[in-house]
């Protein structure tokens, strides 16, 4: 026996863990739903989250809020199970926390060129009965304007790679510490994750990129989007509220620079089909060999460098008849000998480049020899 306790008010207990990401004028919200309540009783049902939003770094009141969360499927799920029988052999659960998450749009009016400009987020988790224990931590959100994005963005396949092109938009009064990149992200056909395929400064005059690192006869997803870069100052701290005090510690930045994502346009499907030949090989050179032995040409010339090169082809003709090809399967060095050969006649030579799809190159310049 012991005292009698008073009864749960059911309240949650806020979250500490609020996360902010904003993408164009979106901002996504998420926070892990609470499991036991402010005096640590486990949570069967949780109600509604308001989505406080102030213009003000610290605030204690939700005031109107933005809007509200449902509970998620998982997590309403999660809370209503019942815990399983314990036996001697049963391993403690590490199943991650249900999350919930919002999506809000900043508004209008609340945008800017100034890049200390922001918002604060905070959430509110209510029991059923809609009372909750008060705001979770504060976040906050740059309202500086971006960039829309890139126009007319479009793919051509070359035998260097896919090129990338579009047309970007400047700023209508930026600030001089900011500065705009594109970025160009790659994801195969089947896959959802994507991969960055390089950037371009927002000020160059000539929006292209080639991407050069895919694997041909494959179908790729190609987006963009103008990132916008906020360096922060130097030897500037953030402060991080802790929930249900008026206190605030002071902790080190974790990047040396804000970086706001801005809309993606759509996605570009390209179908990575090789139909490019290689280089034409150059340099080419026939000298004779016979005295003392049987008579051959042998023949070198310049290595293409191609990587996905297969082999060379070899040609020869005789003055006023059609070159033939001499061998059967791509010649894999830049040199070949040519045994077949008999005295008296003036033999023309020429070679071509294959790759591993079967693309040949034009046949490079001819040159001639005359076995004695």
């Amino acid at each position: 026996m012991a005292p009698p306790k008073p009864p749960s008010l059911k309240l949650p207990k806020p979250p500490a863990d609020l996360r902010a990401v904003r993408k164009g004028d979106r901002v996504i919200l998420t926070w892990t739903v609470p499991s036991v309540t402010t005096d640590r009783q486990k949570i069967n049902v949780v109600g509604e989250t308001r989505i406080c939003r102030s213009a003000e770094a610290e605030f204690t009141q939700c005031g109107a809020p933005v809007g509200t969360a449902q509970p998620s499927p998982a997590s309403a799920a999660a809370q209503s199970e019942k815990p399983a029988a314990k036996s001697s052999e049963q391993k403690p659960n590490h199943a991650q926390k249900p999350s919930n998450t919002y999506t809000d749009s900043i508004p209008t009016q609340a945008g800017s060129d100034d890049p200390t400009a922001f918002v604060s987020y905070a959430v509110e988790v209510l029991n059923p009965d809609g009372r909750g224990a008060g705001l979770s931590n504060a976040v906050k959100v740059s309202t500086i304007h971006t960039l829309p994005p890139p126009q007319d963005f479009s793919a051509k396949v070359t035998g260097q790679g896919v090129v990338l092109s579009w047309t970007g938009s400047a700023p209508a009064n930026p600030a001089p510490s900011v500065h705009y990149v594109y970025r160009v992200f790659r994801r195969p056909e089947g896959e959802q994750q994507t991969m960055l395929v390089g950037e371009v400064p927002a000020e160059n005059r000539a929006l292209t990129l080639t991407d050069s690192t895919f694997e041909w006869q494959k179908t790729y997803f190609y987006r963009a989007e103008a990132v916008t870069v906020i360096p922060r100052p130097e030897n500037t701290k953030a402060e991080k509220t802790t929930p249900g005090k008026n206190r605030s510690e002071k902790v080190e930045p974790q990047t040396a620079e804000l970086q706001i994502e801005g809309t993606d346009t759509p996605e570009l499907k390209v179908l990575a089909n090789d139909v490019f030949p290689p280089e034409v090989p150059s340099s080419l050179q026939a000298v004779f060999s016979g005295p003392g032995q049987a008579p051959f040409v042998d023949l070198i010339w310049a290595p293409v460098a191609d990587v996905d090169l297969a082999g060379y082809n070899v040609y020869r003709h005789e003055e006023g008849s059609t070159p033939v090809k001499l061998n059967a399967e791509p010649v894999k060095t830049p040199a070949y000998r040519d045994a077949n050969v008999a005295a008296g006649k003036n033999y023309f030579y020429s070679v071509s480049a294959v790759d591993v799809r079967g693309n040949e190159s034009a046949r490079s310049e001819e040159t001639s020899e005359r076995v004695p």
